[in-house]
């Protein structure tokens, strides 16, 4: 028998946790999950139910896509060459794709399309937009009823459109109610104040109170019942353009393709639709007026510079003919035609050069690449004029002068019939321009919305809540640290365990049954060594009855108290069945319910608690009262009777003392069914009185720093613990070699 001292009682279990802390024991994760089934399958279903729910609640999103094609910009038309440097403009495909971002193209699209204009119907909280789509889809085109007489809601089938609302700037993003009249009328309010009357298909609007700013709205549609509310609300711009990008993807397909795929994902399949098309058409129209727009810039230089080359013409041919009337006809020698041919080609395109400079300076700055290029290409020229120039020096003054004379004129006239032919060629450039961008695929209305997607959320949901359930249980189960080995329990408070009794379905049911009889007239017995004699636990209560025979050899009396840590452990289940089991080895057995409290020992063995130990030792009936007879002849039974005002005192008196003494005398065992250690001390002082005390431990049910102070309550008393029960043991770790489990007291003592 262990002494009465702390250190016998002193824990092991930091060397238990590092001894078994590597291992990992596969039956015993199986048997966590197992037992913790319900817990896994609860949360399984609500984290599902959660996804059911948003997926229903979830409104469909649909999506739309188109193909725009990115062409590179085609060879000059004849007789634009020497203007490729005006109308050049390659942009790279990203480019093209922040373009199509720009607020330049998606804020024409929002103006065209009132993208910023928010107005849909006010339906009930949470489910109301279910409801309605329900009601909708069930009513077709005609208007659901109100549910639970709340009209002010939309109940399905409600239309509206606006195609106007203006509000000052510091309204803009605020929420409007509109309320629906009779006969096409309706009411605008915010907060609550009434801002205008309108009717539909008129322009309406109105003054703020305190304030000189108009609200005007302009309704064509609107579909409701009388008092059923809209939300309306002004979106500002920078919102408009960040709710329109997100909706937008866009993006090359396939590296150097040129193809951009346009995608829209919206609530409503034809707004979709329309927003996409009408993406792809402004951008096809800005980039077609961008390039005329080119034409148009360079035509307008050249009308702008040609009145100056046609003035220079005139003065030329008028100082050409003045000189011949005036001097006669001049021949001019070969050598001094060619010469005079080579000034006015290099006149000529000194000259082109000069116009083209001119009309870079409007877009670039002197050092840009074109510019200087340009620069380069006109003092090359400029060289070759300058020796020309020397060479013409050295000619005869008259033929000198009817060469810079006839090389005036012919270098205006070459200049001036450029221009034309150039101005004629932009203008028909202008009026074919067709741009880099083609629209291939235009968008089609969407059938099949893309989100939800109903059967990936509700798998996620299932999956993330048997993850999630399963998860809790090991955190409860390592929350709550309550020990399952009985090696473990041995080791920490140096106390053998007798035995270890399986989890029984059979008792499961009889526990359930006793829990619903409401009339003690119907009470029967409900003992498992009676009903299933073949159970897994009974067989562990015989191997307890052997090893308790050779315990009591040396044994002072012939009283064994049964307790345990805490309550809801089976102490009642582990006393009964114990009790019949001796009983049935032909002993004459007595079993007492000390538990004055909540003793439930008497629904197990089908009799009512009144008439039993309370009244006993107060003395208010007998022993031939108090003893029942039960269905066993060899058992006997005490119940607890009726809940005295102080347990402890009536189990401190010396009655008490002398009753188990004389009962003691007439039986060949006394089982008493004791309270909780750690809840009273009833258990210790009942403990005193008995030869032997075994206390029930519960499999996973109590941590290592429960038992110790049990165990150390019990010895402080002068409680002689002889041995633990290890209880409920679950049949997981049963399969895994515990269920048989019997510590053989006699061959470890060499008794």
């Amino acid at each position: 028998m262990p002494n009465n001292s702390d250190s016998q009682v002193k824990p092991s279990f930091d060397y238990l946790r590092n001894e078994h802390e590597d291992e990992i024991n596969l039956s015993e994760l199986f048997g966590i999950l197992l037992e913790g089934k319900w817990l896994i399958l609860v949360i399984a279903l609500c984290v599902l139910g959660l996804g059911v729910a948003k997926v229903l609640i979830d409104l469909p999103v649909y999506q739309a896509d188109g193909l725009l094609q990115i062409k590179e910009n085609s060879k000059p038309m004849p007789g634009l060459e020497s203007l490729t440097g005006f109308l050049d403009n390659d942009t790279p495909v990203m480019a093209e794709i922040e373009l199509l971002k720009s607020r330049m193209i998606l804020g024409k699209v929002i103006e065209n399309l009132h993208l910023n204009i928010d107005a849909y119907p006010s339906y009930f909280p949470l489910v109301g937009r279910v409801v309605a789509r329900y009601l909708a889809n069930q009513n077709e085109n005609a208007l659901a009823s109100p549910l639970f007489d709340l009209s002010h809601y939309a109940w399905g089938g409600e239309v509206i459109q606006v195609d106007t609302f203006t509000v000052p700037a510091y309204l803009e993003d605020e929420i409007f109610i509109l309320q629906a009249g009779e006969a096409g009328t309706f009411k605008l309010l915010h907060d609550d104040q009434l801002i205008l009357d309108g009717e539909v298909g008129k322009p309406a609007s109105g003054m703020l109170k305190g304030h000189e700013q108009h609200v005007s709205i302009f309704i064509p549609i609107l579909k409701s019942r009388p008092g059923t509310h809209f939300i309306v609300k002004r979106v500002s711009q920078n919102q408009a353009l960040k709710n329109l990008r997100e909706s937008i993807t866009i993006a090359e397909k396939g590296k150097g393709t040129g193809i951009l795929s346009l995608t829209v994902e919206s609530f409503s399949p034809q707004a979709a639709v329309q927003i996409l098309n009408e993406i792809a058409n402004i951008y096809l129209q800005q980039n077609v007026e961008e390039k005329s727009a080119e034409s148009q810039k360079t035509l307008a230089f050249l009308e702008q510079q040609l009145p100056a080359i046609k003035e220079q013409l005139d003065t030329a041919t008028n100082a050409l003919n003045e000189f011949r009337t005036r001097k006669g006809s001049v021949d001019l020698d070969i050598e001094t035609s060619n010469m005079l041919g080579s000034t006015v080609t290099l006149k000529t395109e000194t000259t082109l050069l000069q116009q083209k400079r001119d009309e870079l300076r409007q877009r670039f700055t002197e050092s840009h690449p074109q510019i200087i290029a340009i620069d380069k290409q006109i003092a090359r020229l400029q060289g070759q004029m300058n020796a020309f120039d020397r060479q013409i020096g050295s000619l005869p003054e008259t033929q000198q002068i009817i060469l810079r004379l006839s090389r005036d004129v012919q270098v205006n006239t070459e200049l001036y019939t450029t221009m034309l032919n150039s101005m004629q060629t932009l203008r028909v450039a202008k009026a074919g321009t067709i741009g880099n961008v083609r629209i291939v695929d235009y968008a089609v209305l969407p059938t099949e919305p893309i989100k939800p997607r109903r059967i990936l959320i509700m798998a996620i949901a299932l999956i993330l809540g048997l993850m999630l359930g399963i998860i809790t249980v090991f955190v409860r189960r390592m929350l709550h640290q309550g020990i399952e080995d009985p090696d473990l329990i041995e080791k920490l408070l140096n106390t053998p365990v007798y035995a270890t009794v399986p989890h029984s379905r059979d008792q499961q049911e009889n526990s359930k049954r006793l829990n619903t009889k409401h009339s003690s007239s119907y009470l029967q017995p409900a003992i498992l060594a009676l009903t299933n004699k073949e159970d897994l636990a009974i067989e562990s209560l015989r191997s307890l009855r052997t090893t308790l025979h050779f315990a009591f050899l040396e044994a002072k009396n012939n009283i064994i108290m049964i307790t345990g840590p805490s309550p809801a452990i089976g102490k009642s289940f582990i006393s009964v069945n114990l009790a019949v089991v001796m009983a049935e080895a032909g002993k004459k057995i007595l079993l007492i319910d000390g538990d004055m409290r909540k003793g439930s020992a008497h629904q197990m063995i089908g009799t009512s608690r009144e008439n039993g130990l309370s009244e006993l030792i107060m003395g208010a009936i007998g022993m031939e009262t108090a003893i029942l007879k039960t269905v066993h002849p060899n058992l006997d039974f005490i119940p607890a009777g009726a809940i005295p005002p102080n347990p402890s005192e009536l189990l401190l008196h010396e009655r008490f003392d002398l009753l188990l003494k004389n009962i003691s005398q007439h039986y060949d065992l006394v089982i008493i069914d004791s309270p909780p250690v750690l809840a009273v001390t009833d258990a210790a002082i009942i403990g005193r009185l008995a030869s032997a005390t075994l206390m029930v431990v519960k499999a996973g049910q109590h941590p290592a720093r429960e038992l110790e102070q049990s165990a150390k309550r019990l010895l402080q008393a002068g409680v002689n613990l002889k041995g633990i029960v290890f209880n409920d043991l679950p049949e997981s770790s049963s399969r895994a070699g515990y269920g048989n489990y019997v510590y053989q007291y006699t061959y470890k003592s060499g008794k």
